[in-house]
């Protein structure tokens, strides 16, 4: 590092160090606030925690603060333009509700009471989300004492939603219904981790997911085996051969289809996605498996992250019970879903799967299929340069190298680059340890203000990278 640079480091690091009690003493105050959107008897206290997170962010310096509200749990909106009117504009996005938790599930403590043991800081939301929310209001903070700016690099603008644990049901309503407020050129996403604490990685993108139940009906009740089985269709056969037909023999998707206009894995990525350190055995204890499978020339990682998949999720018809049931049910169903990746549209294929599922089904059988919302997959390439000014500003507060990931999951990260036409980039600082909807749910309190240090650093590296921009 240059001078500059380490004096600008230094002066970061000074400014976090004077304010990390007062800023764990206020995280501390903002989890004990039982934000669970997935359970009505909290309602009020998701409404608490976005007055909480309003009010908090105002006395932050942003000059706007406003609460949302949706037909579900309300959301909070923050702006704080910069002095410079050519800056770049971008949106962080996290959320403030958490997954429901009580002491009788495991937890050492109360989930809804912070406690700090070696230098962790437990609670429900520590990590998953309101921890990684939080670091941005320091980090601003910090940005600002280390320039002497009165106001951020860039045009900045939160938008903390309240139902990300419910599924986020009226997010892209809300997302279109504010689309002009919310315009900017890069969303910066604080709801994801990093591979681990001594890997500091960026993540590139998530796969999207559409899903469907399937319901076939047979006889109008159920029937004798002895007296019409091997004479008519049997719907729990008919469900079984279904799943049968999912795959081809290589663990490909074997629907038609399936696979038109995906985004492949460059050389590039691959190589990148080989120099992490990947323990197979320790990943399937993790996964309480005991043998890898998915797609042929594929690795592990790049079948979680950036290969689409069909899943069978549940199949069922007929008898259940002890014993024996000498029928031919008159129904059967399954439940699947497919995670997808850059370049595959959910529309597609809701379409290609239920050509594929009508194929399926012999004469005598009739189908009901059904969707789901889906969620759209995000990539954000390598060589974007708001991803390597987020690469830049974590490499500066870890002072290592970073690499790259993707996630395997989905969440409401696609409906903001689609609706707002921005490239999205995934910094969190969460680790697998954490404990995300666990009991014992905790955050690194080192990692939280690494976070806290990457974003001060990370705004006027954006508005630098904008302005050297042709």
């Amino acid at each position: 590092m240059s001078h500059t640079v380490d004096s600008a480091v230094s002066a970061v690091r000074t400014y976090i160090e004077q304010h990390r009690a007062v800023f764990l003493d206020d995280l501390a105050e903002w989890l004990r606030i039982p934000s669970v959107s997935a359970q009505p008897d909290h309602a009020p206290d998701v409404r608490r925690s976005a007055d909480w997170l309003a009010a908090t962010l105002r006395k932050t310096g942003f000059p706007t603060t406003e609460v949302w509200p949706t037909p579900g749990a309300p959301a909070v909106f923050a702006e704080w333009p910069s002095d410079d009117p050519e800056a770049p504009t971008v949106l962080v996005y996290g959320h403030h509700d958490v997954q429901p938790a009580a002491r009788e599930d495991g937890w050492d403590s109360e989930p809804f009471e912070p406690v700090v043991r070696e230098n962790r800081l437990y609670a429900r939301g520590a990590a998953d989300d309101k921890g990684q929310v939080f670091f941005h209001t320091l980090g601003v903070r910090a940005h600002l004492a280390a320039t002497g700016r009165t106001a951020p690099a860039v045009h900045l603008k939160l938008l903390i939603e309240g139902e990300e644990e419910s599924g986020s049901p009226h997010f892209r309503a809300l997302v279109e219904q504010h689309a002009g407020r919310l315009a900017a050129e890069a969303v910066i996403v604080s709801d994801t981790g990093m591979w681990s604490e001594d890997t500091p990685t960026v993540c590139t993108g998530m796969r999207g997911l559409a899903e469907c139940e399937i319901r076939l009906h047979g006889p109008d009740q159920d029937i004798h085996s002895g007296s019409f089985g091997g004479a008519v269709p049997n719907p729990a056969t008919a469900a079984a051969r279904l799943v049968a037909a999912l795959h081809d023999e290589h663990a490909r998707v074997a629907v038609p289809g399936f696979y038109d206009g995906i985004v492949e894995l460059t050389d590039q990525e691959r190589e990148l996605f080989a120099e992490l350190p990947f323990d197979e055995k320790e990943w399937l204890r993790t996964a309480k498996s005991h043998a890898t499978h998915g797609e042929a020339g594929h690795t592990t990682l790049e079948r979680v992250w950036a290969r689409p998949t069909a899943e069978v999720n549940g199949i069922g018809g007929g008898y259940q019970g002890p014993g024996s049931k000498t029928i031919i049910p008159s129904s059967a169903m399954v439940k699947l879903s497919f995670r997808l990746v850059a370049g595959q549209d959910p529309d597609h294929i809701e379409k290609v799967v239920r050509d594929w599922a009508a194929q399926q089904v012999p004469d005598g059988i009739r189908q009901e299929i059904t969707f789901s919302a889906a969620t759209r997959p995000c990539l954000t390439p390598l060589d974007h340069p708001a991803l390597q000014s987020v690469v830049r500003a974590m490499g500066r507060a870890f002072e290592k190298p970073v690499l790259f990931t993707r996630e395997g999951g989905s969440g409401p990260a696609a409906d903001l680059q689609e609706v707002l036409g921005a490239p999205v980039l995934f910094l969190g600082i969460s680790v697998p340890s954490d404990g995300w909807h666990a009991p014992n749910e905790k955050a690194e309190i080192d990692l939280l203000l690494k976070g806290v240090e990457t974003t001060a650093h990370l705004w006027g590296d954006l508005a630098d990278t904008w302005r050297r921009a042709p």
